[in-house]
């Protein structure tokens, strides 16, 4: 069974409550790691100077403490790979939505279940909406 490592659970205790429930949940059928959680924001701002991000500080929901967004990705990780990025983000929103925890992924930003209709793809992100 896979479990996350040292760095994935430190990241992912920077994290709302609701994603940690998500993310224990998945990593028990579907090895993944946790990249990112709270940003600073000299990190958000560097992200968004390299075109990582699209917002800059305090706009991203990494930019609270706890955070209310994660970039977790499929392990191992294969960047080029977008339909294993899609198998992913389509595991974590039916976990999500099985603790009625509202979630929106990076590679469809309108929710709209249109994966190709992105002006700009964050596909390890994930943000929660609502209360």
């Amino acid at each position: 069974m896979p479990s996350f490592g040292r760095r994935s659970l430190r990241i992912l205790s920077e994290c709302d409550e609701r994603i940690q429930i998500v993310l224990n949940d998945v990593v028990r059928v579907f090895d993944c790691a946790v990249i990112c959680g709270y940003r600073d924001e000299e990190t958000q701002e560097e992200l968004h100077r390299q075109g990582k991000s699209h917002v800059q500080w305090p706009d991203s929901k990494h930019n609270t403490s706890p955070s209310l967004a994660v970039d977790v990705i499929p392990w191992p990780v294969d960047w080029a790979d977008r339909e294993r990025f899609n198998y992913f983000a389509g595991y974590v929103m039916g976990t999500a939505a099985q603790h009625d925890i509202r979630l929106r992924w990076g590679g469809d930003w309108n929710r709209d279940w249109m994966v190709r209709d992105n002006s700009f793809d964050d596909l390890p992100h994930f943000e929660l909406l609502g209360p």
